[in-house]
């Protein structure tokens, strides 16, 4: 298997290697080597090896080393938000604003407060009945990791996960998605400029399909998928053989709540940005709009005319404002969800323009439907498109009851000029993160845990918390009376003993003065046997 990065351009490749083409234009822009089951477990037997000296490496060496990635990325930036656009269909500003810049933030967050993250911490006795009992905990390790990532945001989302796990002491293991294999070329390329020890990290081409369970089947300790529900299942009932632990991201359907006194012109950008951008192929992404009834028709007024505004196109020049869908199966998802609203009873209000149904690029109009309901896919499911779905609701009540009717549990987002009664609605809703008068924008804050609930998976990712996944906890126990022969409650037993435990329990916990003095005796008769072999 190939140490170098393996990204080519040469038209002459065979079934050996995958074949990476432009959304937007049908053309081909390079080439990914393939590799096998077999290689994945090689790839996991050097990074264990690797990892054995890496792993007692000084946080801080651990830290200087992948510090390094951050010169590689301000030099190539621009050269990796071209090939991002070209290999994901977003556009260059997508590109460079929620893939590139998030990836270098990221990094310097994380090499910034590693060392806080890992520091052992010390935990004083719970209890003065074991008051000679001091505990630390230490941040240890898996050992090698695997990272199956997803094509919408091919960049970022395993960046930072790769770069949690190297800086926790553990090996790697990375596969993206076939469709945007160069992109995760490029990570490669990132990583080999940090001059990690040799095997420490691989990256590994296998089609989607088989990746699950041969992931499962290498030996790795702990894996991080981000995907589909119906995949993370299949992944848990693959790992429970195994007892692999999984990290899972699987989706959303996130809704979108505005309030009656919501400013109503940042709400309506809002939308536009965080339901449409990526060409709405955002787990987190916007999707259900629930709006109070009194400003109902003003926000679908904005938002229409700032829908049918959007340019939509190949990013040649920065002309336009949404860019190609990533892959066609994606795009007949959209369309089957649409036609499944139309046939329910909602209708369009409005609808970008869109390049001509001949266009070899995988286009579709930026839509707004209106008079939709639950019953209706799009409320249902996650469309992950170009796709406003907008709803009235009575009260803010209602727009609560129905933002909670969902099978997912990733993200939403409150609207009002009220903070306290924003975050008062944002409790009640069932994700793992609510913003306030924003959406989408806490996936590029290193700092704040991402993950969802429900069927929107488990564990997280990102800041202190989503760092802690890619470690365990390890206790260590000091005894203060080391000198001691024996703790109060080991052999041999006798009445005695028993008495003098009861009198202990009352001493400590009795509610009454009196009973607690009435365990004293008893328990100071017990007390010399800690010096005793007998």
């Amino acid at each position: 298997m190939s140490e170098r990065p393996q990204g080519f351009s040469d038209p002459d490749k065979g079934t050996g290697w995958t074949k990476s083409v432009n959304p937007a234009s049908g053309d081909t822009i390079g080439f990914s080597e393939k590799n096998s089951p077999q290689d994945l477990k090689e790839a996991v037997r050097r990074a264990r090896k690797a990892f054995e000296q890496w792993a007692i490496l000084p946080v801080g060496e651990r830290v200087r080393a992948l510090r390094r990635i951050k010169a590689h990325l301000m030099e190539h930036a621009e050269e990796i938000t071209a090939l991002i656009s070209k290999e994901n269909g977003k556009t260059r500003i997508e590109a460079f604003a929620i893939e590139v810049m998030p990836a270098v933030m990221a990094l310097d967050y994380y090499t910034s407060h590693a060392k806080s993250f890992l520091k052992p911490a010390l935990l004083a006795p719970g209890s003065l009945l074991l008051f000679n009992k001091w505990s630390r905990i230490f941040r240890v390790p898996y050992g090698v990791i695997g990272i199956i990532s997803p094509w919408n945001y091919p960049f970022s989302i395993p960046f930072s996960e790769v770069v949690m796990g190297l800086l926790a002491g553990n090996g790697v293991i990375l596969k993206t998605a076939s469709s945007t294999q160069l992109v995760g070329r490029q990570i490669e390329s990132c990583m080999h400029a940090a001059g990690l020890p040799d095997g420490l990290f691989s990256f590994i081409n296998i089609p989607g399909s088989q990746a699950g369970d041969a992931f499962i089947e290498s030996g790795i300790d702990k894996l991080f998928f981000t995907g589909s529900v119906s995949s993370g299942k299949k992944l848990m009932a693959k790992a429970a053989e195994t007892l692999t632990p999984l990290n899972l991201e699987l989706g959303g359907n996130d809704a979108m709540l505005v309030c009656e006194d919501a400013d109503l012109d940042r709400a309506s950008s809002g939308a536009v940005w965080a339901g449409l951008q990526n060409c709405g192929q955002s787990c987190a992404g916007v999707e259900r709009i629930y709006v109070h009834e009194s400003a109902y028709g003003p926000f679908l007024e904005r938002l229409k005319a700032k829908v049918e505004s959007l340019r939509v196109g190949e990013d040649r020049d920065f002309s336009v404002d949404m860019g190609a869908m990533t892959t066609k199966d994606q795009m007949e998802t959209v369309r089957k969800h649409i036609e499944d609203a139309l046939q329910k009873g909602a209708k369009i209000v409005a609808q970008s323009g869109c390049p001509q149904t001949d266009s070899p690029g995988n286009f579709l109009p930026a839509t707004l439907i209106a008079d939709v309901n639950h019953d209706m896919l799009v409320m249902k499911e996650e469309t992950f498109g170009p796709v406003l779905a907008l709803m009235k609701v009575r009260d803010m009540e209602e727009a609560t009851a129905l933002a909670n009717d969902s099978l997912y549990g990733l993200t939403g987002s409150v609207w009002s000029k009220k903070s306290r009664k924003a975050e008062r609605i944002a409790r009640k809703i069932r994700a793992g993160v609510v913003t306030i008068n924003d959406h989408l924008v806490s996936h590029g804050m290193p700092e704040t845990p991402w993950g969802g609930v429900k069927a929107s998976g488990f564990g997280r990712t990102h800041g202190r918390i989503g760092f802690n996944e890619m470690s365990q906890p390890q206790v260590v126990v000091h005894d203060l009376l080391g000198f001691a022969k024996k703790n109060l409650w080991w052999r041999p037993y006798s009445e005695e003993l028993y008495r003098g435990l009861c009198g202990t329990m009352k001493f400590f916990y009795g509610r009454k003065l009196k009973v607690r003095l009435s365990g004293l005796k008893p328990m100071l008769k017990i007390l010399p046997r800690i010096f005793s072999d007998r």
